[in-house]
């Protein structure tokens, strides 16, 4: 089976009231454990890639790996592009032979948002490519997007309408009160549902994205600071305010902090518990276990996609 779009993938999910995982990927480990629980779970996943994964491993071995991940498991995979910055990346990755883009302009004006926006959708579907962009600013880092929370915007559910309707692009990212990395809340964590139903009235039977949804489990977050380092005050999104999420709506649910997390837990556990082991093999097998072991859960208890394929 072939690389696949997220058109028929987001259909179903909407119609069926599930979301589709959108994990990050930075090397072969993290790929290997992320198939190997979609291939258990019989769920379709989101492969993306970010600018610092493209930096970080080169993007034609990413590919590779993941065209591995392909041939070796069958699974219907889309192969993503996170936070694309500008027009000459998503041209490159669209080129590359990647199936889906985002073009992120959300730090733009609503006019320039549009603009840029509708030149990647001209560009992206003459060759078959899927186009996500985003509204809203989240607050929080990740790689090369870093908002402050004083910077941070809601989606505006109108001008939500009016960007769909100008760009035609395929699904839209917005920010309902989740945050790119492990970062603090103030007072409880909380999604804006109304403006979420909102949007998916004046939206219906479109797709939205959910960025900065890791749960950022807090068994993990002691775990890494247990075997080394320091992750204060580290806090997510409730699981249960994400599959609240998928039934207005959202198809897209991106994952990224909690694979982190849970492989570093592994491998700094593994590295103070077994000093003499210097075997990558060991470590990062390990590491790959955990990843695994996240996604299944997510796949089967958070984004309700299991059996799906």
């Amino acid at each position: 089976m072939p690389l696949v779009t997220s058109k028929e993938l987001f259909k179903q999910a909407y119609e069926k009231g599930y979301a589709i995982g959108a994990f990050n990927v930075n090397n072969m480990e993290i790929i290997q454990g992320i198939v190997s629980a979609a291939k258990a779970e019989k769920s379709p996943i989101i492969l993306q890639v970010s600018a610092g994964a493209r930096k970080y491993a080169n993007p034609i071995y990413l590919k590779k790996l993941v065209e591995a991940a392909v041939e070796d498991t069958e699974l219907p995979i889309v192969l993503h592009l996170d936070h694309g910055e500008d027009f000459e990346i998503c041209k490159q990755c669209i080129d590359d032979g990647f199936t889906s883009v985002m073009i992120d302009a959300s730090h733009l004006s609503f006019e320039e948002n549009i603009a840029l926006t509708k030149k990647v959708v001209d560009y992206a579907h003459p060759r078959g490519v899927v186009v996500e962009a985003e509204l809203g600013k989240l607050a929080g880092v990740e790689d090369n997007i870093s908002v402050d929370i004083k910077d941070a915007t809601y989606t505006n559910p109108d001008e939500a309408k009016e960007f769909v309707e100008k760009t035609g692009v395929d699904s839209l990212a917005i920010a309902i009160g989740t945050s790119h990395g492990a970062y603090k809340f103030k007072g409880k964590p909380n999604l804006d549902f109304e403006r979420l139903k909102r949007i998916s009235e004046l939206l219906p039977e479109f797709p939205l994205v959910l960025h900065g949804a890791s749960t950022v489990l807090p068994e993990l977050v002691k775990a890494c600071n247990e075997y080394g380092g320091d992750i204060p005050g580290a806090q997510g999104v409730p699981e249960e305010m994400i599959k609240e999420a998928s039934k207005y709506g959202v198809c897209k649910v991106n994952i990224d902090t909690d694979l982190r997390l849970a492989m570093t837990a592994s491998i700094r556990q593994n590295l103070k518990e077994k000093p003499g082991n210097f075997d990558p093999r060991k470590y990062l097998g390990e590491g790959r276990s955990a990843v695994e072991k996240m996604v299944k859960h997510k796949i089967s208890n958070v984004l309700g996609s299991s059996n799906q394929i």
